[in-house]
């Protein structure tokens, strides 16, 4: 009770009751102490069902989160250990082990005070989801010791279902790549990987039966590292669901096998990444006879009761040019009203109908993306909405569970923001609580055109982390978006010290284009530069295909930019307090002259920059491409200091500056290299 008295409500201000928590708890009570860890920290695990013991997993998830956080280069050395009886700084209690794929309990209650840590859940999975969270509150001193604020937590997820896809097939992804971000995963609480392991340019598992699959691709994970994988991944509570995807997105299957193909023709594995519409002939028994038998064996190996079949993407062209399937297509009555034309969603429910069947006869649930939603869909498939709300709301109405990956597409390179708006169950959301009920969650979708393992883990973090917190959080604790973004640059770093390369793998790639010279200024610009939005890099002149290097300014440059985001908050600052500038008298012309200098010494940077660059593109082919993008920086930022030294003054822009101005700005959305200047709306607020 007197813990509970001294503890501040949840009501405080937005960051005291975060602090550097992401996602954000359901319920958060901070106290005034803290807990010092001590030279030697001791951890005692109890559990109360002794018949399901998984003790070695919560075991080597303290070690792997918590115990890299109490022993990081910067602190001071401790001893880290177990001990099974007598007092402990860490006391773990749970009830019994959890089962991700069964939905187990993930709430947990997380105790800390000046005397010790105590974490209990009644599950094993709600001890690892309080494990990230106990991570998250090690703070260093000055002293370089560690210590953690007082603390009472109880917490739980808002959505059973918070995923990430990482596609393997347009670029294979090593084992390695899929361990780290597992783990950054588990740190941020995400449950599901979706393994993304087929498609046109590629099928990446090994396969027994039907052996030529995989052969045809060249690279494949094996058997024993899937196993490899599932394993890493139970142990972090997370759930892989993998996805291999019918009838379209096949031509790597009929590169193996070109009788599944709707015409009779052979094929390569794809070398591009324009949408193929090739699709596997629906009409033939040897086609579900094929897909059998794979699937009788990837059941097997993945344990997950879900199974995803894809079925998207298929928009019937190949099947209305074949006369055996127009035949099948008029016997059948699969023709629109004018007795002439395929109903291609007809057909196509014809194939979900038997793929479901072949599903289930393996004890498995469907999972498929929203194309697959339509009449005649037995209910327990499971709808998965890439195209819109839409299709999430009419699978719920229909009475199917279902997932949102619209408005998650972080391969899109829009803002952590722009993710972290979209929400599964809006307030306006048209479900009754009954449908909303069907709503499992989401997923953040990582497609891999343009994306290798090199540069993939800047693709994915940290803006998955935002997705991963409206997830997990209660809605109404997710709409502070600069909070958001204060905690998104604290996790990022806590993410490094796990072993992501979101920040390493791009400063590489950008010092073998730069070399040591010229290291600084490149990435000076980087920094502000932004690959273009959506998958506009398909139709700017440059032809991609899989065997395309992706190491030039575009794939080192930040999906979103942080450097130009700060800018902006400092021009808003800046325009908020401009009034004072010119009126010394003002109480807020300290925090006015501290913004104009902010701002003023960004600009002097960038106009300064183009001349240090020049050399490098001179000698330098591949980064020429970008002078433009260096050039319009310089003249932009020559602006924006003639605009600060109006404010300075109390001077109004003339009509003639302004547009000037106007112009200049217009001329700076044009991209170069397919990447483009991620600063212009700030400096368009500046200017204009």
């Amino acid at each position: 009770m007197l813990l509970l008295s001294s503890l501040l409500p949840v009501s405080a201000q937005l960051n005291s009751v975060t602090r550097n928590l992401l996602p954000v708890p359901s319920s958060v009570r901070w106290g005034n102490g803290q807990f010092v860890v001590k030279r030697t920290f001791t951890v005692r695990i109890t559990q109360e069902d002794l018949i399901t013991r998984d003790n070695g997993s919560i075991k080597s998830t303290t070690q792997k989160l918590l115990f890299s956080q109490l022993t990081s280069p910067t602190s001071a050395f401790i001893n880290t250990r177990f001990t099974e009886t007598g007092p402990a700084d860490l006391t773990i209690r749970y009830g019994k082990a959890g089962r991700a794929e069964l939905f187990d309990e993930e709430r947990y209650s997380l105790r800390v005070t000046p005397m010790g840590i105590a974490l209990d859940a009644p599950t094993s999975l709600g001890v690892l989801r309080g494990l990230a969270t106990l991570r998250q509150l090690v703070t260093d001193a000055p002293s370089g010791k560690k210590h953690l604020p007082e603390v009472d937590i109880l917490d739980q997820p808002r959505f059973p279902w918070r995923g990430l896809l990482i596609d393997a097939s347009r670029h294979f992804m090593p084992v390695a790549l899929i361990k780290r971000n597992l783990d950054g995963m588990a740190a941020v609480k995400m449950n599901v990987l979706h393994w993304h392991l087929s498609d046109d340019q590629g099928f990446r598992v090994e396969t027994r039966s039907l052996p030529r699959l995989h052969q045809v691709s060249g690279q494949y994970y094996t058997q024993a590292q899937v196993r490899e994988v599932l394993a890493y991944a139970a142990k972090r509570g997370i759930r892989v669901l993998p996805e291999f995807d019918v009838p379209s997105h096949t031509i790597a299957w009929f590169a193996a096998y070109p009788e599944l193909a709707s015409n009779d023709s052979t094929y390569g594995v794809y070398q591009s990444w324009r949408t193929s519409n090739m699709a596997m002939d629906p009409t033939k028994e040897s086609t579900y006879a094929l897909i059998d038998t794979l699937f009788k064996e990837m059941t097997a190996l993945f344990p997950d009761p879900y199974f995803h079949i894809g079925g998207d993407e298929n928009d019937g062209r190949q099947w209305r040019r074949s006369p055996r399937i127009m035949a099948f297509a008029r016997a059948n009555n699969m023709l629109k009203s004018d007795g002439k034309t395929l109903d291609k969603h007809v057909l196509q429910t014809y194939f979900n109908r038997r793929v479901l069947a072949i599903v289930t006869k393996y004890n498995k649930k469907m999972v498929g993306w929203d194309e697959i939603l339509g009449p005649g869909l037995p209910q327990d498939a499971v709808i998965q909405s890439w195209r819109g709300k839409k299709g999430l709301n009419d699978a719920a109405q229909a009475g199917h569970a279902t997932l949102l990956s619209n408005g998650y597409y972080i391969d899109l390179n829009y803002s952590a923001a722009t993710y972290y708006a979209t929400d599964p169950l809006p307030a306006d959301t048209p479900l009754t609580p009954a449908q909303q009920k069907l709503v499992l969650g989401g997923e953040a979708t990582m497609w891999a055109e343009f994306a290798d393992s090199v540069v993939m883990d800047s693709r994915i973090w940290p803006r998955t982390a935002a997705v991963a917190e409206r997830l997990w959080s209660p809605a109404a604790a997710t709409q502070n978006v600069p909070d958001m973004y204060r905690r998104l640059a604290v996790v990022s770093t806590q993410l490094e010290g796990l072993g992501l390369l979101h920040r390493k793998a791009p400063q590489q790639l950008l010092t073998q284009m730069a070399g040591p010279t010229y290291r600084v200024p490149l990435r000076t610009l980087a920094e502000v530069v932004e690959p273009v939005k959506e998958y506009k890099r398909h139709f700017q002149g440059f032809t991609y295909t899989p065997q395309t290097p992706l190491n030039r300014l575009v794939d080192a440059a930040p999906a979103e930019s942080d450097r130009a985001r700060e800018f902006g908050v400092a021009v808003d600052t800046l325009l908020v307090y401009r009034s004072a500038l010119a009126d010394k008298s003002s109480p807020k012309v300290r925090p006015a002259k501290a913004a104009l200098a902010t701002v003023r010494d960004q600009l002097r940077i960038w106009q300064s920059n183009d001349e240090l660059l020049k050399p490098l593109f001179a000698t330098a082919p591949a980064l020429t491409e970008y002078a433009p993008l260096s050039t319009q920086l310089k003249l932009l930022a020559t602006l924006g200091l003639e605009r600060l030294q109006q404010l300075e003054n109390g001077q109004a822009p003339t009509p003639t500056w302004l547009a000037a101005a106007q112009k200049q700005l217009e001329a700076t959305k044009a991209p170069a290299g397919q990447a483009e200047l991620a600063l212009v709306p700030a400096m368009r607020k500046l200017l204009l």
